[in-house]
């Protein structure tokens, strides 16, 4: 890997199939596109009390949930940095939310984790799903991601 390419951090806390951290890099860096370049990426595997703290925490939402995005505040990039990445987020992961619903929307588990990596990481480079246009824009870029990356329209099946 050279080091101008995304860079990924995989934390696990919990012991759950996790893809591996070179899936999870391809997966972050078709949906970041030309912004992967130098970017880091931390991803933290967590279990569902975790989740449910950090959802009510930081989304008032009082229940495990299957991805949490945190982008990184923006950072002088200090002279002489050079080759060091700049982070771009960290990305919080339920796997024991992410099975439940992969199961209930009758996909597979690996199809359901590359869906939730590109979504955790659209939401770090800004797109949202509140209003309902901002909502079709960020699915119309989800799909043609996962598109590329050879899994199919994740939202067909829900």
């Amino acid at each position: 890997m050279n080091t101008r390419d995304l860079q990924v951090e995989v934390m696990r806390r919990v012991r759950a199939w996790v893809p591996s951290r070179t899936e999870i890099r391809s997966w972050a860096r078709a949906a970041l596109g030309r912004r992967a370049a130098g970017r880091e990426l931390a991803v933290r595997i967590v279990g569902p009390a975790e989740s449910r703290r950090l959802n009510a925490r930081y989304r008032g939402h009082n229940r495990p949930t299957n991805v949490l995005s945190f982008p990184a505040p923006p950072l002088p990039v200090p002279r002489g940095a050079g080759d060091a990445p700049v982070p771009l987020g960290d990305l919080v992961i339920c796997p024991d939310v992410l099975r439940a619903e992969a199961r209930e929307q009758g996909k597979s588990l690996r199809a359901h984790w590359a869906h939730l990596i590109v979504h955790g990481v659209l939401h770090l480079i800004g797109y949202d799903h509140v209003r309902a246009e901002d909502a079709s824009r960020m699915e119309r870029r989800e799909i043609a991601v996962l598109r590329r990356l050879g899994f199919a329209n994740p939202y067909r099946s829900v």
